[in-house]
Parts: structure tokens; C-alpha cells; sequence
């Protein structure tokens, strides 16, 4: 990865759309990607299904 993001919506600009599905590591007690899931609750999109993989 070359390019770095000031923050986590800004990250996601323009690649959320409905009904889609992501996978996201770092959930539990420690490593629980709260920015991201703020930036995904925030940014609008609806029909998110999330997966985590520990």
C-alpha cells in the first residue's frame, strides 16, 4: 500500500455502496477496528453485512 489516508472516511470515499459485504480483521477485546466501524456507520450506506475474522 503507497497511499496513506488522514482518516478512515477518508479512506473509504467513494468505495462503500449497499448491500455489499466486508470482511475486517481485528476483532475482540483488542484490535476492535472502532474508526472503521465509525467511518461505516457514518458514511450512510445501507445492507452492510460485516464479517470479522480473528
Amino acid at each position: 500500500m503507497t497511499k496513506v489516508y488522514s482518516d478512515p472516511t477518508a479512506a473509504l470515499d467513494s468505495l462503500l455502496h449497499d448491500n455489499m459485504t466486508i470482511v475486517a480483521a481485528g476483532f475482540g477485546l483488542c484490535g476492535i477496528p472502532e474508526n472503521l466501524l465509525a467511518a461505516l456507520r457514518d458514511s450512510g450506506v445501507k445492507g452492510l453485512t460485516v464479517l470479522q475474522r480473528e
